[in-house]
């Protein structure tokens, strides 16, 4: 991004790259396929056609099956590959599992290093502090993690014995949409929780679940958010929005949401 020069794009330079790049080293998926495989698990994560989201599923379960083939005969030192040395775990398994990380393991990233840096630039007092005290960085990771998350259903779940919450009875089996982004802006765990502060301390954040369903994946995510905002706070210290936050459109067909682009300029 920094060779090609302002004005830049964000979202495709960084955002979209850099999580497939990383999936795929771990899990050992070709990087070359990443055009044909981004396309099946943006179809997968469709919200409005049933039709599209089920081919893209189907897209990838074939596409991952192939990979087990090859890795079987050609094993490398990947997440597949490993999976395809544990005894007993049949090719469809490896399959479903493999693809299943792949699609929430980089498009959810990918939406939230979109946000994050999206927050800090449309604060630019909290950008210049963070220009000026780096060492925030891992604060303003947990901090965009938070604020990213306003509000939203998010995905159906289901009770699975009679409960009592707060006054309210819940059935087993109701269904429940349980609003994280609610609860990140819970006034009485974060103060002045619509403000963006990266000087706050966030850990009680739900973004990525919470017990026996906390995010698998978490720790990576931090990991990327971490050096991505990290290396923009030392090498582009000027960076700045090239539209107003008006302008800019969030998805609203895809399951994780997200930016359809992020112009900026330094």
């Amino acid at each position: 991004m920094m060779d090609q020069g302002p004005p830049a794009d964000l979202y495709t330079a960084i955002a979209q790259p850099l999580p497939m790049m990383v999936l795929c080293e771990l899990l050992g998926v070709p990087y070359a396929d990443r055009a044909e495989f981004r396309e099946w698990t943006t179809a997968a994560s469709n919200t409005r056609d049933r039709s599209l989201s089920e081919w893209g599923m189907g897209q990838l379960f074939v596409y991952g099956l192939q990979l087990v083939s090859r890795k079987r005969e050609d094993p490398g030192d990947d997440v597949i590959s490993r999976l395809c040395a544990v005894d007993g775990v049949a090719d469809h398994e490896i399959a479903s599992q493999s693809m299943a990380l792949l699609l929430g393991g980089h498009e959810t990233t990918v939406v939230q290093l979109g946000l994050a840096a999206l927050l800090l630039l449309a604060n630019p007092e909290q950008w210049a502090l963070l220009v000026a005290q780096p060492d925030l960085v891992p604060n303003a990771v947990e901090e965009t993690l938070r604020a990213s998350r306003t509000g939203g259903g998010e995905i159906p779940r289901y009770a699975r014995e009679d409960l009592d919450l707060d006054g309210v009875h819940i059935a087993a089996g109701d269904l429940l949409l349980l609003d994280v982004g609610a609860a990140n802006h819970d006034r009485a765990v974060f103060g002045g929780p619509d403000r963006l502060d990266v000087t706050r301390h966030t850990a009680a954040h739900v973004t990525f679940g919470y017990g026996a369903r906390y995010c698998v994946g978490a720790p990576l995510a931090r990991l990327q958010l971490a050096t991505v905002l990290g290396q923009l706070v030392e090498r582009l210290p000027g960076l700045y929005l090239r539209k107003e936050v008006s302008e800019l459109t969030m998805r609203s067909d895809l399951l994780t949401g997200g930016l359809f682009e992020l112009p900026v300029g330094w």
